[in-house]
C-alpha cells in the first residue's frame, strides 16, 4: 500500500483512540489507503522506541522514512498527499479557513477535550486499574486529576461547558439545517475538528445526562454527528481494510523506503534559532508543552522553521526523520535538554 507519491503510510494508533480517531476518519473521508501498526494502551510502546522514539502520545504517523507526532501536523501533511483526491481543507472564504483553524485551537489548545475526560464516570472499570492510573498520570502530570473524588468534584462544571458547546453549534452553525459546518457537500476538516470530541462523548457510558444533553434538547447537533459517522462508514466499506503489521515489520518497510520531504533548512531568522545558536547536525531536543511532556526526543537538526522542527533518530540501524510542529512543542540545544526553560 502506498501514496500516489509510492511511500508507505503507517499509523501508529490504538483501538479507542480520540485523536487516533481523527486520523483514520481523515483517511476514509479521503480514500486514502494506509498500512497499521497496533499499539498498547498504555507504556511500554516498544514499536516506537525501535524507531528512537521516546514521544508517548498517540497517533504516530509515517510517510516512507518520515515520521510525524501530534495529530494536527499528520493532518497537515496528509493535506499534501493524493492531489489527484478531493482534500477536506477549506478551500473557499477567509471566513471558512478561520473557522476550521478555531475550531482546532478550541478541542486541541482551549481545554475542551480535557472536560471530556471530565465526563467520564468514576465508576469506569479503567479507572480501577491502575497501569492505566499510572500510565496517564505519566501523561498529565500527575495523579491529583485522575482520583473518583477529583473527576466527580470536576463533572458538574465539565457538563455546563459541554452543554455550551452543544448549544452553541445548534444555534449557530447548524441552525440554518445545513448539513455540515461549512455548507460542504461533504464532511470536511473542519467537520472533524469540530466533531471529534463531541462523537467521543456519546461514546462514553453514562457521561452525558440526559437531563442536560441530549437529542431531544440539541436534535441537529446530534443528528450532525450521526450523519458524520454515516459518512465515514460508509468511506470506510469503500475500500479494503488496513493491513495490520507488526513493529518489525513496520519499522523493516520504514528503512527500505524513501523519504517524503526534502530536508530543508534551518531558519537563521528563527528567534529560537537565533538566541541558542542552532545550526543543522546539531543534537537537540525537543518534546510537548502541555502532557507527555517527560518524554523527550533527541536527534541531529536537519529543519527547522515557524511551522515545524525535524530530526533525524538513530536506534540500532534504523535511521528516520521524527517531524514535531513548533506550536505546542519547545526546542533546545541537547545540553539545555534537562533545564527547565
Amino acid at each position: 500500500m502506498s501514496t500516489s507519491a509510492d511511500q508507505p503510510i503507517i499509523l501508529y494508533h490504538y483501538p479507542g483512540s480520540p485523536n487516533s480517531r481523527r486520523v483514520v476518519w481523515y483517511l476514509a473521508l479521503r480514500g486514502i489507503p494506509y498500512i497499521q501498526c497496533i499499539q498498547p494502551r498504555v507504556l511500554p510502546r516498544p514499536d516506537l522506541a525501535r524507531l528512537g522514539i521516546n514521544y508517548r502520545r498517540i497517533p504516530i504517523l509515517s510517510i516512507g522514512r518520515d515520521v510525524y507526532l501530534d495529530s494536527r501536523l499528520i493532518l497537515q501533511k496528509l493535506e499534501q498527499l493524493a492531489p489527484e483526491r478531493p482534500r477536506l481543507a477549506a478551500d473557499g472564504t477567509p471566513e471558512h479557513r478561520v473557522i476550521e483553524r478555531l475550531f482546532e485551537a478550541f478541542t486541541m489548545d482551549a481545554g475542551f477535550s480535557r472536560r471530556i475526560v471530565q465526563l467520564m464516570p468514576s465508576d469506569l472499570p479503567m479507572w480501577s486499574d491502575p497501569a492505566f492510573i499510572e500510565d496517564r498520570a505519566d501523561l498529565v502530570g500527575g495523579r491529583g486529576l485522575l482520583t473518583a473524588e477529583a473527576l466527580a468534584a470536576a463533572r458538574p462544571e465539565a457538563i455546563n461547558e459541554v452543554k455550551n458547546v452543544f448549544e452553541l453549534l445548534e444555534t449557530t452553525l447548524l441552525a440554518d439545517g445545513r448539513e455540515w459546518i461549512l455548507g460542504t457537500e461533504g464532511p470536511s476538516l473542519a467537520d472533524i475538528e469540530a466533531v471529534w470530541p463531541l462523537h467521543w462523548s456519546t461514546l462514553i457510558p453514562r457521561a452525558l445526562p440526559a437531563d442536560h444533553i441530549s437529542a431531544i434538547l440539541f436534535p441537529r447537533v446530534f443528528a450532525w454527528i450521526e450523519r458524520f459517522q454515516r459518512a465515514v462508514s460508509a468511506a470506510e466499506k469503500s475500500f479494503s481494510e488496513p493491513q495490520t503489521v507488526s513493529g518489525e515489520q513496520a519499522a523493516a518497510l520504514m528503512v527500505t523506503s524513501a523519504y517524503n520531504e526534502t530536508e530543508g533548512q534551518v531558519d537563521e531568522n528563527d528567534p529560537v534559532v537565533q538566541k541558542q545558536g542552532l545550526q543543522k547536525g546539531q543534537l537537540v531536543q525537543f518534546w510537548p508543552t502541555d502532557t507527555g511532556s517527560g518524554h523527550k526526543d533527541s536527534g541531529r537538526l536537519v529543519r527547522i522553521n515557524s511551522k515545524q522542527v525535524t530530526i533525524e533518530t538513530v536506534a540500532g540501524d534504523t535511521t528516520v526523520r521524527v517531524h514535531a510542529p513548533r506550536h505546542g512543542f519547545r526546542v533546545v540545544a541537547h545540553s539545555q535538554g534537562g533545564s527547565d526553560l
